[in-house]
Parts: structure tokens; sequence; C-alpha cells
């Protein structure tokens, strides 16, 4: 694994947060790329993919917007998704959109201390990993955590919506 520091991660709504609480993680970079996603820092981290989590924003048929944490290997089916969230639909957010909600960039999305409140949901998986990389809040960081500490933190529901691809 390359590019890692701990001390130094920049100071995010999601690092002072965790910071606040007490949890504990570790910082890696990367050179973000524009449209590279979680194969481009799995790539130049030296990670498995299914190791890095997406932090993607949706909102379902009342617009009421949602995040749902996901394998970066696996891309989330909104209809498994919606059906066991007792929705009609649930479709990703546009950029501009998602940014609103959350208030980070994509690609720099963190689920961590969004601007607003939101439903966590997160694919059921990711939780037996012994560490994740998620996003800090910033293009090209990552935090190391633990998958309880997300839990602890962001109060997740299990879901099972992810697919390969």
């Amino acid at each position: 694994m390359k590019k890692s520091r701990h001390s130094h991660a920049p100071e995010t709504p999601a690092t002072c947060l965790l910071r606040d609480r007490g949890i504990p993680f570790t910082a890696h970079f990367y050179d973000y790329e524009d449209h590279g996603g979680t194969h481009v820092a799995a790539l130049q981290l030296g990670l498995e993919e299914h190791l890095v989590v997406k932090t993607l924003i949706m909102e379902n048929e009342r617009r009421e917007p949602l995040v749902v944490l996901m394998h970066g290997d696996r891309t989330v089916s909104t209809k498994s998704l919606a059906r066991q969230i007792a929705c009609k639909t649930v479709t990703p957010c546009t950029p501009d959109t998602a940014s609103r909600h959350s208030g980070y960039l994509v690609g720099g999305t963190s689920p961590f201390a969004t601007r607003k409140r939101m439903p966590v949901f997160v694919e059921k998986s990711i939780l037996g990993q012994r560490t994740i990389f998620i996003n800090g809040g910033r293009r090209g960081m990552l935090l190391q955590i633990s998958p309880t500490a997300v839990v602890d933190v962001l109060q997740p529901k299990t879901v099972e919506c992810g697919i390969e691809g």
C-alpha cells in the first residue's frame, strides 16, 4: 500500500467528526482521476477493489435522499434496493444534486458528516470485512477504518443489493 499518512489527513467534516468521536482511521492518498472510480484508487494504493467502499447518494420516488455504501467492484441493483427499503423506486442523483445533499464534491463524497441527515444503507457483506477504505471527504483521500466504526457512527441499515460489475 502506498501514499499513506495518519496524522496529516486534511481536515474535512468527515475527519473532524471521526476525530471528535475518537474513531481511529488512517488516511491514504492517491492521484484522483475524473471518472476513475474505485478502480483507480485501488490500483494506485495496491488494494483489492472489493475493500474500497463507494458512497452513493440516491433518491427515492419522493426525491428524498439516501446514502448507499457499496463495494467498489459491485453495482447497486436499484430495483432490489427499492424493494428492501419499501420504496417504489430508487435512482442515483445527478452530481449536482448529490453534492447539494452531501456537501461534498462527487468523487470525494464521504458518508460521514453530510450536509443533510440521510438514512444510510450498507451492503451487508461490507460489515464482514476486517477493514475497509472509504472516502474521507476529499477527492484522492480514502480512510482505512473498521466496519464496526462505520456502524457505530452511521447506524446504517443492512441491505443485499450488490451485483457483480
